[in-house]
């Protein structure tokens, strides 16, 4: 272990992101803690674990912050499919906001130098006209519960910082995809891997994607790097597919071929919208691209996994654990 590499208090530790990262920080010399709710198995068992039980707004956090210098903070109360919630606004701010904001401020207190917060591209908005991606500085544009709570937790992160002495780092993800991915991209594998006909092709739109490889070097490359202080980023792979040219590069790397039907975007937009599934409908049909070209300048960094390397390696272990 490096003494002179910051110790670092990575929260979710067990999560889709937390646990990718954990196992990078250790093998880069890094002194990481790992904060979960309740006790459970980390991807770096060398790692000491703190317990902090759900994310809120009283959560003490002072045993978990000792001697730390930065907090990448990963937890959060995920976007939800066909909330159910009466409030679901008021049931992400009790996390995504008030529980982030209890944390600064302690860390601050603390004295934390860094506070790198992982947000949501949502923040920027749901959709882009086709070739025209967000940029990192656009002004910010959440539609949805989730994507609220996370701009109002980036407001009070920055209030936070600038009332104290800590740097905090905001990065803007899209999907993140990758060994272990769970919800609509676990779905598509499946249907892929049973060779299910999709109407999915022809879809002439673009998406970007981030494989958790890629968001986690940019996480390790904001803890440290100066010009990262105060700053936000978006982050994606640095190529964009449409749907179709994903299922088709997924089915590739399954091994399996990809039996999709070119029915034009405008049918299933209108299907959808009978079926009152627009949502999905937009993420099938509609375009988010991202700029990273900040990403790029301000920190001399590139997605060092292709797009087709990280889709071959969440092949190899959803064939591994797939239960037939």
């Amino acid at each position: 272990m490096n003494t002179s590499l910051p110790r670092v208090l990575v929260t979710g530790a067990s999560g889709f992101i937390g646990s990718g990262l954990l196992p990078r920080l250790y093998q880069e010399g890094f002194r990481a803690v790992a904060a979960l709710r309740r006790p459970s198995c980390i991807a770096a068992p060398e790692c000491p674990i703190v317990v902090t039980g759900e994310l809120h707004g009283t959560n003490d956090w002072s045993l978990a912050l000792k001697e730390v210098q930065v907090v990448v903070h990963t937890a959060a109360r995920v976007h939800v499919m066909d909330d159910r919630s009466p409030d679901p606004l008021a049931e992400f701010r009790m996390t995504n906001v008030e529980g982030t904001l209890n944390l600064a401020r302690q860390a601050c207190e603390a004295g934390v130098k860094r506070f790198v917060f992982i947000s949501s591209v949502k923040v920027n908005g749901e959709e882009t006209p086709l070739g025209a991606p967000y940029a990192a500085d656009d002004s910010p544009a959440p539609a949805d519960p989730y994507a609220v709570s996370k701009h109002e937790a980036e407001q009070g992160l920055k209030a936070i910082g600038a009332q104290g002495d800590m740097e905090v780092v905001i990065i803007r993800p899209p999907l993140v995809y990758g060994p272990g991915v769970k919800a609509n991209f676990q779905a598509m594998m499946e249907w892929l891997c049973r060779g299910i006909p999709l109407p999915l092709g022809a879809v002439h739109n673009r998406r970007s994607l981030v494989a958790l490889d890629n968001l986690v070097d940019l996480i390790t490359t904001s803890i440290r790097h100066p010009a990262a202080a105060n700053q936000v980023f978006l982050v994606s792979d640095g190529e964009d597919l449409s749907t179709t040219e994903l299922l088709r590069r997924m089915a590739g790397a399954l091994g399996r071929p990809a039996r999709l039907l070119p029915v034009p975007a405008w049918a299933l937009e209108t299907g959808a919208a009978m079926l009152r599934r627009r949502s999905l409908s937009k993420r099938l049909c509609g375009s988010l691209q991202l700029d990273i070209d900040k990403t790029r300048r301000l920190l001399d960094w590139s997605p060092p996994v292709s797009v087709n390397d990280a889709l071959a390696k969440t092949a190899r272990h959803f064939l591994e654990h797939r239960s037939i």
